[in-house]
């Protein structure tokens, strides 16, 4: 097959045809769906053009410690309501990363934290009605408790102090894959950032 056969092949891929929900094109307006066939996903536009490729949307969340519990949250919102969460969510544009994690555990919970640590970077999929499913890149930082109790707000139904042991050892049901590492890891003795599981992290030891 040719490059420009390939190349109008996954353009149809991207009207109205095929399996998916339907948006609107950010151009122009036109209904799209992504792509199926191409990795990475990706939004064309066969009306104007319009192209982007469906690479991770950046998160940051802060895993707070009291004594051998962490603070975890009851989804408010879909997906997954009633599921246990990290106080965290997505990183606004032009935010630094752990700004955008002291926002959020503030938002969340009403609590601010002293000095952080990173734990590890995770990568997961998130699913937005309407849209389908997309890649995610999860930067996660461990504080301790110092002052105050958590007050549950924006995407956060309830807040409460889990023990770690049993976070870890049955099951509960938590809202994303990627959080049975983040607590794994919590566990461990500290030690470098964790590299997102398929990437290979050049020059450290």
């Amino acid at each position: 097959m040719s490059a420009a056969s390939r190349s109008r092949g996954r353009t149809r891929a991207g009207g109205p045809r095929g399996p998916g929900p339907l948006f609107p094109c950010a151009r122009c307006g036109r209904p799209l769906r992504r792509s199926t066939r191409d990795t990475p996903r990706r939004i064309a536009c066969p009306r104007c053009r319009y192209l982007i490729y469906d690479y991770p949307r950046s998160c940051a969340g802060v895993v707070v410690r009291k004594g051998d519990a962490v603070l975890m949250l009851r989804r408010a919102h879909p997906p997954r309501i009633g599921w246990l969460d990290i106080p965290g969510g997505f990183i606004d544009a032009g935010e630094a990363i752990e700004a955008a994690a002291r926002r959020e555990l503030r938002e969340e919970t009403g609590l601010t934290v002293g000095a952080l640590r990173p734990l590890g970077v995770y990568l997961d999929r998130y699913h937005l009605a309407g849209f389908g499913s997309f890649p995610t890149l999860n930067f996660y930082f461990v504080a301790r408790w110092r002052r105050g109790e958590p007050v549950a707000a924006d995407d956060a139904a309830s807040a409460e102090w889990i023990p770690l042991a049993r976070l870890t050892r049955d099951g509960r049901r938590l809202a994303w894959r990627h959080m049975r590492e983040v607590l794994r890891d919590l566990a461990r003795p500290p030690r470098a950032t964790r590299a997102p599981r398929g990437t290979r992290s050049r020059g450290r030891r």
